[in-house]
């Protein structure tokens, strides 16, 4: 049998934990003097390797998950519909430093593989992203989490810190994860800082990361964007990857706005990367294009391209209309 479950109560408000903690020596302290004094504090607590812990308000995102694992096979469990609204910040500590960052759900049933656990209360959100900004730099090797626990913070400290990540002074590998992060977690802000990027940086890298970024954005207000860099951008790179992204959305709009870009596009590898997002999009929603594209395809190359991404489908308008060109 597991072991049992550890809850953090000791007094305090359920939302200020870890609703499940198994497999951990818990210890609980306040950081309402300050939270990097109290995280210093315990950086050379021992023994280690430990983790040191806190929640924060967080960005609704379903981004933050759990990995669900049951020793029987699928058992009973609660499934929460909508994300959460807090995230938990958890820092592994071995040798007196950080080694690795993590930012989870607090709905997760959290094993701390039998070590020492640090909880800090009493976390100000602000003081939260400082903290996680002293290791974003390319000598740190938990940069990447660090930015993507901060970008998981509602507070308005994060946009300021992730502004400053970005600017072009910051090393290249840290403004191109940033600029992902603007699109999978800042919402609407995000989706208007990704517009400003595409239409004025001077990185051609930054530019293409940013038209890719607004795929992974749930705002309507990205599909629109993507639809109009797909149509009309003058840069060919950018075209081919706003339609990239295209076939990750859904819509009723978007097929046609794809079959668009096959029809009228001059550059060929916008053109097949097209016919590669019709084959992506939900549902099958790009199989009758597909189709027709085999039947009436202007050219060899997109025939051929359509004819094989239909091949690599099981889908039944697909196989009726195999079964036809046997016939």
């Amino acid at each position: 049998m597991r072991r049992a479950l550890l809850l953090l109560v000791l007094g305090l408000p359920l939302a200020a934990q870890p609703k499940l903690l198994i497999n951990a020596k818990p210890d609980v302290q306040s950081a309402a003097s300050g939270l990097e004094p109290a995280f210093k504090a315990l950086l050379p607590a021992q023994p280690q390797p430990a983790w040191i812990g806190y929640t924060v308000p967080s960005v609704r995102t379903y981004g933050l998950g759990c990995e669900y694992v049951h020793d029987n096979g699928p058992g009973a469990g609660v499934m929460h519909l909508e994300p959460p609204d807090h995230a938990i910040i958890l820092f592994r500590v071995v040798g007196n430093a950080v080694e690795r960052i993590r930012a989870l759900s607090p709905n997760c049933e959290i094993d701390a593989g039998d070590v020492p656990f640090h909880w800090l209360n009493d976390v100000q959100p602000a003081q939260s992203v400082a903290l996680l900004s002293t290791f974003v730099t390319e000598r740190q090797v938990a940069y990447n989490s660090a930015l993507s626990a901060i970008a998981m913070h509602s507070d308005p400290a994060a946009d300021a810190a992730l502004d400053r990540f970005m600017v072009t002074t910051q090393p290249d590998n840290i403004r191109l994860r940033v600029v992902s992060l603007m699109g999978s977690t800042r919402g609407k802000r995000g989706v208007e800082i990704l517009k400003n990027l595409i239409a004025s940086d001077p990185d051609e890298r930054v530019r293409e990361r940013a038209v890719n970024a607004l795929g992974s954005s749930k705002e309507p207000e990205a599909t629109a964007l993507l639809t109009d860099i797909a149509r009309n951008n003058q840069n060919a790179r950018l075209r081919g990857q706003a339609v990239s992204d295209l076939g990750h959305k859904t819509g009723p709009d978007v097929p046609g706005v794809i079959a668009a870009v096959i029809q009228n596009d001059t550059d060929t590898d916008v053109k097949r990367r097209a016919v590669s997002a019709l084959s992506s999009l939900p549902d099958g929603a790009g199989i009758p294009i597909l189709i027709d594209l085999v039947k009436n395809g202007k050219t060899p190359e997109i025939r051929k391209q359509a004819m094989q991404s239909l091949e690599h489908t099981r889908d039944p308008r697909a196989v009726s209309f195999f079964e036809q060109v046997l016939k």
